[in-house]
């Protein structure tokens, strides 16, 4: 039985740091950046407040419990 050929390589994609150039209006609104590493968050830009990344937000709840 021949062995069958393997899967050609995936094309390099873009690093996921990077957010396209030209966004969808019809998606929304940009999301905000993270106030203490930068990286997009959840929340639109239009978002008040401090805004944080999933991981920072994680952080920031860690420090706060266990600082009684």
């Amino acid at each position: 039985m021949p062995h069958p050929e393997p899967h050609p390589a995936p094309e390099p994609s873009e690093p996921s740091d990077q957010r396209p150039a030209a966004a969808d209006p019809a998606a929304g609104p940009p999301p905000a950046d993270c106030v203490e590493c930068g990286k997009p968050t959840a929340y639109p830009a239009t978002t008040p407040g401090i805004v944080r990344c999933p991981v920072c937000e994680w952080q920031e709840a860690q420090r706060t419990a266990c600082s009684g």
